[in-house]
């Protein structure tokens, strides 16, 4: 068994084995392993920023986001480096290039539906993204589904992993208030996941994927979470997953319910929706 996957076993919060003795039987070192936690407060540390300017400047590659972390917090990091956080982290720059997103080959990728589009009432279209969310201990990945015409948040998740799970959780919720005729996400493995997609068809919902060299394909999403992080996540600083739930909880009633949106001529996102 590797150095790392030993570290790995270690339980700090173990019942009957303290920390020396559990490094003792696995034969590692105390000192390597707080130079491993030490190193993730500093990439945690490092990853806020970066979601902090990515927000600010959604379209920064890892060369302009090495740079501004540079000029807005005096931090020196390498161009690998920030690269290796933003793949962590699930971001990359938003311009035209090859690939939109990380796929899985093996995965079957359909075609984008939305080409010269006109979204003329609710439903019509859905579209969903994830997004990284810091917390004070960590961080947790967001997931939404968007009704693009109303701008209405019908569903959204909180989870600790990229892991395919809590998409799949968040559509069928969205899916209990209707159904969509078109629903629009980037290439990601959650998205083009048999599992999720399988949901999609059996529900006879067109499936659109952002194509090649487009950059603006899920501006909608995006905005959304320039708005999320902007009037709440850093506002609040969560200290824990559950905590940031509830905080959510809260805020996304009131972005639905009362935040009047000026592209929507100053009505809420849940009176067009509904047509109230």
């Amino acid at each position: 068994m590797s150095h790392e996957k030993r570290k790995a076993l270690i339980t700090p919060e173990h019942p009957d084995l303290s920390i020396a003795r559990q490094t003792e039987l696995l034969a590692i070192s105390r000192s390597s392993l707080y130079y491993t936690e030490r190193e993730k407060t500093k990439d945690k540390k490092h990853m806020d920023m970066i979601d902090a300017i990515y927000t600010d400047y959604p379209f920064y590659g890892s060369r302009r986001m090495r740079l501004e972390l540079f000029d807005r917090y005096e931090v020196a990091l390498c161009r690998e480096h920030v690269q290796r956080l933003m793949r962590e982290m699930g971001i990359e720059a938003i311009y035209p290039k090859p690939k939109t997103s990380t796929a899985h080959k093996e995965h079957k990728k359909y075609p984008y539906l939305l080409k010269n589009l006109a979204v003329v009432h609710p439903n019509h279209v859905w579209g969903t993204d994830i997004t990284y969310v810091k917390l004070e201990e960590g961080w947790a990945y967001l997931v939404a589904l968007l009704d693009w015409f109303s701008r209405f948040v019908l569903s959204w998740e909180l989870s600790l992993s990229m892991e395919t799970d809590f998409c799949r959780a968040a559509l069928n919720q969205a899916l209990t208030i209707a159904t969509p005729e078109i629903h629009n996400s980037d290439q990601g493995v959650q998205f083009t996941d048999r599992d999720y997609t399988s949901i999609l068809m059996a529900k006879d919902i067109a499936i659109s994927m952002d194509g090649r060299g487009r950059c603006m394909d899920n501006i909608f999403t995006e905005r959304l979470w320039r708005t999320v992080k902007r009037e709440n996540v850093y506002l609040k600083s969560y200290r824990g997953i559950e905590e940031a739930r509830a905080g959510l909880t809260e805020y996304f009633s009131f972005y639905n319910t009362k935040r009047r949106h000026q592209s929507l001529e100053y009505q809420t996102p849940e009176s067009v929706y509904w047509g109230k």
